[in-house]
């Protein structure tokens, strides 16, 4: 039988085509079934034995979603095979991991390609991304592109939904890297628990046996009670990163200073300098756990520090906003944090960079884990000494309830700051910029690296990076 594409949306099927059908979120593909074969599909992968026609090719399996992306990865010609593969995952801090060991695999002599939260690359090449992992389908046309191009590492981050849906199988990751887990997502995991044993997919799937000869290791944060709970899935040798004396690869004599983080990396009886242009404690664990899986594929240290000592802030990660008209005598900076955790950590690290007032600017998404909302509220009430309230992604939810379960947080005993409230993301950064003053440093937070706002059901374009220069020169202009 002459077979096609393998295709999860019977709107897309064509002659000899496979369609699997897979029970979604919102939709049952079991219901296309009887499409797809109209539209000319050769077999059906079902996992509903109700749903299966006499007569017609079909394929009764225990999971479609899994079943799918072995398919796809075989069609592909199986290309994890053919190079290392390195999944991070955690709630905060993926993209810059994995940013970082990609910088450090190039800097020694290696060909990368990269999948993230804000590209994906293939050695040089930018390719745009939606997903911070794709699906299955997409993985596989990755993949076996980077096959083609003799890649010798993909490093790449790896979701908990994609971890939860399937969307990874079919392919051998040879390391997996973990860097945090804190609140997000249990609109979805339902429980913290749920939500751990998603990430758990990744380290229960490192095997010693497998299809390529090369050893295998899971790098972990032992600093992170989940960390030390993932250890318990993994059945190959676990490396970990951290503060704590017992870490196999950690950081001792820190300093965080303006110009960036120094430390003193210290692993198997060894030490090194280490220096990143970077800020926050956050990017010294980042770090950590690039560096411990450079180390376990056997990368010389100068190499390792020379890489990270070039590397500049991944985009929308504590990233500094340029002011092309000037620069104004307060500092303004683009962050994704988007968890009470990450949001958490970036005005933290902010005030150990500003001696002036720290504005906060951030939101929360609309249809997602709302149990963070007043969480989140209570983070920047807390840490902050301007905290303005507005939208992120609204979606199809009201903003002004969502700022409303967000403000629930705000009027605890712990709360410090100035709430102010202003819907519009806009006029809240241009808010935020009007009332800096010197030695002020305003943070805008939530969106970092996106540019664009979802509103109902449509998707503008918006660029907090970009609206916070506009914002600036407006500033400067008037002579602010």
């Amino acid at each position: 039988m002459d077979v096609g594409a393998v295709r999860e949306d019977s709107r897309s099927v064509g002659a000899g085509d496979i369609f699997v059908a897979i029970k979604g979120e919102y939709h049952d593909g079991h219901r296309y079934i009887s499409q797809a074969l109209g539209k000319g599909a050769s077999a059906v992968v079902l996992e509903d034995e109700e749903y299966c026609i006499g007569g017609e090719p079909w394929i009764l399996v225990e999971n479609s979603r899994e079943f799918c992306g072995v398919m796809e990865q075989n069609m592909a010609g199986k290309p994890s095979l053919k190079m290392n593969v390195v999944g991070v995952t955690g709630t905060n801090g993926k993209t810059t991991v994995a940013h970082m060991l990609a910088a450090i695999m190039e800097e020694a002599g290696k060909k990368v390609g990269l999948l993230s939260t804000v590209y994906n690359r293939i050695d040089k090449r930018r390719l745009e991304t939606d997903l911070t992992t794709p699906g299955s389908g997409r993985l596989a046309e990755l993949f076996g592109q980077m096959m083609e191009e003799q890649v010798d590492y993909a490093v790449m981050e790896v979701s908990s939904h994609a971890l939860d849906q399937s969307r990874t199988a079919g392919i051998e990751y040879d390391l997996g890297i973990f860097t945090n887990l804190s609140q997000d997502h249990l609109d979805y995991h339902k429980t913290f628990d749920e939500y751990l044993g998603a990430k758990a997919k990744l380290f229960a799937g490192l095997k010693p046996g497998s299809g390529k000869e090369r050893k295998k290791a899971a790098i972990l944060n032992f600093d992170d009670d989940a960390g030390t709970r993932l250890a318990d899935y993994c059945s190959v040798p676990v490396i970990t990163y951290g503060l704590g004396g017992l870490c196999h690869v950690r950081a001792e004599d820190i300093e965080l200073s303006p110009s960036g983080i120094r430390y003193r990396l210290v692993y198997g009886g060894e030490s090194a300098e280490i220096s990143l242009k970077l800020h926050g404690r956050f990017n010294v664990y980042n770090s950590l756990a690039a560096i411990a899986a450079a180390l376990v594929e056997g990368v010389d240290i100068q190499v390792i520090s020379r890489a990270l000592a070039d590397m500049d802030a991944v985009a929308g990660r504590f990233q500094q906003v340029a002011a092309p008209g000037g620069a104004p005598p307060f500092q303004v900076y683009v962050d994704y944090s988007h968890t009470p955790d990450s949001l958490e950590k970036c005005i933290s690290t902010a005030r150990e960079l500003c001696a002036g007032r720290i504005i906060s600017v951030f939101g929360a998404g609309g249809h997602r884990d709302a149990a963070k909302r007043p969480l989140m509220g209570e983070t920047a009430a807390r840490l902050s000494d301007v905290a303005i309230v507005t939208s992120d992604n609204p979606r199809d939810e009201d903003p002004a309830d969502i700022i409303r379960d967000v403000l629930k947080g705000m009027a605890g005993p712990t709360a410090r700051a100035e709430v102010m409230m202003e819907a519009d993301r806009r006029k809240a950064i241009c808010l935020a910029v009007s009332i800096a003053r010197g030695g002020d440093m305003v943070l805008i937070c939530g969106k970092g690296h996106e540019d664009y706002q979802v509103i109902g059901e449509v998707r503008h374009h918006f660029d907090d990076y970009v609206e916070a220069q506009k914002a600036i020169e407006s500033c400067m202009e008037q002579g602010g």
